[in-house]
């Protein structure tokens, strides 16, 4: 296969802008749609987008978009795709499904009814005498249709790209991996500036700013399931990890320091950063918020601290934000970066912020509270 594919990157509801930003500088041309960037590359886009892609959960390929509004017309649409080009005579193929605002409601029906086309399809183009033996590789198909739109895409990643592979261990409430790249990429941080995460929990956010000021591609270390296709060429793979190991800058310093006051939070911040292979780029502390100690007149301090929700109570969550406000009130300089679901985050912080944006943590809805540090 020669031509070019569509992909689609799915992202999190706000996240859509970043995803597009980094299709962009992958040198592909994206369209930014809620909860997905679409972009139409080459077959060696594949490993090239799973391996860098930082804030987007997932990359699909399309297989095809129509309009069905009964069952026969799904059926005979998919029927109609040319799903031999990508899934082999042994190709292992269950489908998933969603329905949103369609007459096509129930997602059981919909998901027996694709799976037989694409069955019936495939049993035909490659002449066999029986049925799929699905002993092959695997090609996770999904239906979603919406307002009577079907779009079937088959999942190049596997395991959604938050799995980088480094987490040995997490607290209660952890943040994704790609949101954290999100929190920061959304920031002016470069690699040459002092970062700092005081409520550091499992390192999430200070790894990921590891992984981004080394310039190392968040995929590196991890296996996806697109490697098993027959139709993408293993050199792309290849090419692609070279690239990768080419463009990492494993020799810049970075002064990034990740603190808790759990001293557990802490052991397994150390334990992530040394699978993630970033032991000695990060300093790791136990401390109280209170205590925080500021190393320079300027930096950049991104963190998701405790809010209501994972603590419980209210009256600690605003007494950490009013020791944090008190402690940041003196570094006037420091840009300030919160993600946070607690509502009267200013108030107890005891600013107002220059920017808010709203994101989700997990289904929690949050706002990351943005002060620009002054010049």
């Amino acid at each position: 296969m020669t031509k070019d594919i569509t992909l689609i990157a799915t992202a999190a509801m706000g996240v859509e802008a970043v995803v597009g930003r980094e299709v962009r500088n992958l040198g592909y041309e994206p369209t930014i749609e809620n909860g997905k960037v679409i972009y139409n590359a080459p077959i060696s886009a594949i490993p090239k987008s799973n391996l860098w892609l930082r804030t987007a959960d997932r990359v699909k390929l399309l297989v095809g978009e129509f309009e069905a509004k009964t069952f026969d017309e799904l059926f005979e649409q998919t029927k109609a795709l040319a799903w031999e080009q990508f899934i082999p005579e042994d190709g292992e193929v269950p489908v998933i499904g969603k329905s949103v605002k369609s007459k096509l409601y129930s997602v059981p029906d919909c998901q027996a009814i694709v799976k037989k086309a694409i069955v019936d399809r495939l049993t035909v183009q490659h002449g066999l005498a029986d049925r799929l033996s699905e002993t092959g590789a695997l090609y996770r198909v999904e239906v979603a249709i919406l307002k009577d739109k079907v779009t079937l895409t088959i999942d190049t990643s596997g395991a959604g790209l938050h799995k980088r592979g480094y987490r040995t261990g997490q607290g209660e409430a952890p943040l994704k991996e790609t949101l954290a790249a999100t929190l920061i990429m959304l920031t002016n941080w470069k690699a040459n500036d002092t970062f700092i995460d005081p409520f550091c929990g499992s390192g999430t956010i200070p790894i990921e700013a590891a992984l981004i000021g080394q310039n190392i591609a968040p995929g590196f270390n991890r296996e996806f399931v697109s490697e098993e296709w027959d139709f993408i060429p293993s050199k792309y793979w290849d090419e692609a990890l070279e690239e990768a190991e080419d463009l990492a800058q494993y020799d810049q310093p970075l002064e990034i320091i990740g603190s808790d006051i759990d001293h557990n939070m802490i052991n397994i911040s150390k334990e992530n950063a040394l699978e993630a292979g970033l032991s000695d780029l990060i300093q790791w502390k136990q401390m109280q918020v209170a205590d925080l100690k500021i190393p320079r007149e300027r930096g950049y301090l991104v963190s998701n601290p405790p809010y209501g929700k994972r603590l419980g109570e209210d009256k600690s969550v605003e007494a950490i934000y009013k020791d944090f406000g008190r402690v940041m009130k003196d570094y006037p300089k420091w840009s300030v970066y919160i993600l946070t679901a607690f509502h009267h985050f200013e108030k107890q912080y005891g600013k107002k912020a220059t920017k808010k944006r709203k994101l989700f943590n997990g289904f929690i809805r949050a706002d990351y509270y943005q002060y620009f540090g002054e010049r």
